[in-house]
């Protein structure tokens, strides 16, 4: 088995604007703002993780599901129950894009980044084979 060679230390997200996108990451999860609107490097802390985010003025976002412009990287969001979870971030600023299974749904951040909120749905009952 080899061993670690290293640690993640950072997601880094480009955007247009770093300390908007920062505080919609930093809303949602509940985690806190490193930086300053005009920064061109924001992190975000928090329960043990860290998102930064750097400026990128000439952003081309990619366009779900179109596969000209894939989404190249997405995060999924844990959540307890996806009727409460949802109508916050859209409030925060994200929209909902085609895509969703069992125990996941798809959403653009506020500069188009793609990320899933995910759940724990239950199993489906078990079904019993016709003869």
């Amino acid at each position: 088995m080899a061993g670690v060679i290293g640690q993640l230390h950072s997601y880094v997200v480009d955007a247009p604007d770093a300390h908007a996108l920062a505080t919609f990451y930093a809303d949602l999860l509940g985690m806190q703002v490193h930086g300053s609107p005009g920064d061109r490097w924001v992190t975000v802390t928090g329960q043990g993780y860290r998102l930064a985010f750097q400026q990128a003025p000439d952003l081309q976002p990619p366009d779900w599901p179109d596969p000209a412009r894939p989404q190249q990287a997405h995060l999924d969001v844990r959540v307890a129950d996806i009727d409460i979870a949802e109508p916050a971030v859209l409030a925060l600023g994200a929209r909902r894009l085609p895509g969703a299974g069992g125990d996941f749904r798809v959403y653009a951040d506020p500069v188009g980044h793609p990320f899933c909120l995910v759940w724990d749905a239950p199993l489906p009952p078990p079904t019993e084979e016709q003869p």
